[in-house]
């Protein structure tokens, strides 16, 4: 005792050591007893095949766990006198019929708003008043989604209970129910012998498998099956598609351990900065791309990196041979394609396939190899406001500027590594200094700082990178560090850059070969319920302290949270507090970190997991 005493610097009676003795016996008595029962409960079957208190506990013997002493050397009387003063009830299950339920997107409110540029299928979050304050259950006979590989092909009937899509895309394999569980043998509208045979198909002519091709945007994305496929490549695809007719196509994917979101392409810019994806596709995703003024189609050449690729398969492509299929005119397709053609030429994309219904544009390298753009009065030059200013911004009929280069052969905001090489190369954004406040140095800096963080997270929890999460958010990413660190076929991250940072960092980490999205954490994120392993927090509740409550937050992570999933929030000292009390009235089991730094460093940790239980039943 005389040794911990020492290290701390601070002297003490012979009263004072035995009270904090006592404290501290009391302390490792009741993290071995909390671990007991978590891991007896775990192991009694109710956990439904998760395991992670067990491991966990076996993981952080009583005596391993020197940084669980936060109450030794934080008292209440440390913190701010509003810390402890209200009190949290537990918050009580949402009825059995909210499941499935999306704040943004629901079909109901949908409805009110009107469908021209499928204004009412984007994003219509409901006012305070209305926001449900209870807990999202899970469906009853909930099970723990199968590990990947696996459930890229199978899906627990339990989890995602809707049939409609193995009736209406029967014959494009998209799904088939088999018994208990869903199989996806790969296929898509056009290509329902399989998503490998198309790849290879667009391989052919894109060079895919050369790591030059590392992010992918797939629009109307159905089940995410050539997502799910591209991952074999080393392909990572962000995919999306509304919460429509074609039911939980996204859960679906999500539930496959596939990068989704619920999205249309309407009257509002994606959620991504300008020249971030290697490569966008459509295949029969039914986007008017020939109308607007061609504004969809400028748009995918906003989120186009310089020499990006766009894929179209589908209406108009191919009309010669799959009119009749397609049950229009050839006048009707012809003039289709024609206005496509003129948009593309219009942006100074070069036609480099079309083969088998499939057609292939690549985007220009810089504005200075198209002169007759800049010239061109048909043509709109949208304004020179910030690349990222995207949120709830209306799209428009208009071309986005590349940064300036000195040569045509020069790429526009420079040139990428192949991946894996740019996944710690430092990205050209920093290195042209368009990012304000960070360097190469503080680049390479953050990527050592969460090399230290993860390491330091092992410790408690040593299943972070053993497949065990599959889905992973990283709730304010920064440069993603977090998710390059834990770079892994195992698993993959979806980092979210706030639309409150002060800096916006999403390109960069686009630019490491990484996606991700902007979001406000004060509304509902843009996906189902239980879509999320682990969700990873950095100083976000300081970022959003005074803007919205905690407790909204915390409500919309355990919404996407799948039972049994792991919650890990980093903070300053009095919010990780007022985080906890909420947590705790969420049916999360909790334990409190200090820094790896040591006790006396403010910033301290919370790993939860959250317990499982279901529609009409209590919480075990």
């Amino acid at each position: 005792m005389a040794i911990l005493l020492g290290c701390c610097g601070m002297a003490r009676n012979f009263t004072e050591n035995k009270t904090r003795t006592a404290v501290f016996v009391l302390l490792v008595f009741g993290l071995c007893s909390f671990f007991y029962l978590l891991g007896v409960w775990q192991r009694s079957g109710f956990g439904r095949g998760d395991s992670i208190a067990a491991v966990v506990n076996e993981q952080t013997k009583c005596m391993k766990l020197p940084n669980l002493n936060f109450e030794s050397h934080h008292s209440a009387s440390d913190l701010p006198n509003e810390t402890f003063r209200s009190e949290v009830k537990t918050f009580e299950s949402c009825d059995a019929e909210c499941t499935d339920y999306t704040p943004c997107e629901e079909q109901k409110h949908a409805m009110t708003f009107p469908r021209d540029h499928m204004i009412y299928r984007e994003r219509h979050c409901p006012p305070k008043q209305e926001k449900l304050h209870c807990l999202i259950p899970a469906p009853k006979g909930y099970v723990a989604p199968f590990l990947w590989p696996k459930s890229r092909d199978y899906v627990s009937y339990a989890n995602v209970p809707h049939k409609s899509l193995t009736v209406e895309k029967a014959i494009q394999n998209w799904v088939h129910y088999e018994g208990n569980v869903f199989r996806f043998p790969g296929g898509g509208t056009q290509f329902p012998q399989g998503a490998d045979k198309y790849i290879d198909q667009l391989a052919s002519v894109i060079p895919i498998t050369e790591g030059k091709v590392r992010t992918a945007l797939d629009t109307g994305c159905g089940v995410a099956s050539l997502g799910a496929y591209l991952l074999k490549k080393n392909v990572l695809t962000m995919s999306f598609a509304p919460k429509d007719n074609h039911e939980s196509q996204v859960q679906f994917a999500l539930e496959r351990g596939v990068p989704a979101y619920i999205g249309v392409l309407g009257s509002m810019k994606l959620s991504f900065p300008s020249r971030v994806f290697d490569m966008a596709h459509c295949s029969r995703c039914l986007i008017p791309w020939s109308e607007s003024n061609g504004m969809y189609m400028m748009e995918v050449d906003r989120i186009l990196r310089p020499g990006g690729y766009w894929v179209l398969s589908g209406p108009p492509i191919g009309w010669k041979m799959f009119y009749k299929g397609w049950q229009r005119t050839k006048d009707d397709l012809r003039s289709e394609q024609r206005k496509i053609e003129q948009f593309a030429e219009l942006l100074c994309w070069k036609k480099i396939s079309e083969k088998d219904g499939i057609a292939i544009w690549r985007k220009r390298l810089n504005d200075k190899s198209c002169p007759r753009k800049q010239d061109n009065s048909k043509v709109a030059k949208c304004e020179s406001t910030s690349d990222n200013d995207v949120w709830y911004k209306k799209m428009e009929a208009c071309i986005t500027p590349l940064p300036v280069v000195k040569s045509v052969s020069e790429v526009a905001g420079g040139q990428l590594e192949p991946f894996p090489q740019r996944l710690n190369a430092v990205p050209p954004r920093i290195a042209h200094g368009f990012v304000p406040g960070f360097s190469a140095q503080t680049y390479e800096e953050d990527i050592k700082l969460w090399q230290k963080h993860i390491n330091a997270y092992k410790k408690t929890n040593g299943l972070l990178d053993t497949g065990r999460y599959r889905n992973i958010m990283d709730m304010n990413a920064g440069l993603g560090s977090f998710a390059a660190v834990l770079e892994s076929p195992k698993l993959w991250v979806m980092n979210v850059v706030p639309t409150i940072a002060d800096t916006s960092t999403l390109g960069v980490i686009y630019e490491r070969g990484l996606i991700g999205m902007y979001h406000d954490w004060c509304e509902g994120f843009s996906t189902y319920p239980r879509t999320y392993d682990l969700i990873h927090g950095n100083g976000v509740f300081s970022l959003y302290e005074n803007r919205c409550n905690f407790e909204d937050i915390l409500l919309e992570m355990d919404r996407i949270l799948r039972p049994e999933g792991t919650v890990i929030i980093r903070d300053k000292v009095d919010t990780i507090v007022k985080v906890e009390k909420i947590a705790k009235a969420m049916r999360w089991n909790t334990i409190l970190a200090d820094h790896k730094g040591g006790p006396r460093v403010p910033e301290k940790i919370i790993f939860a997991v959250k317990r499982y239980w279901i529609a009409d039943s209590k919480s075990r």
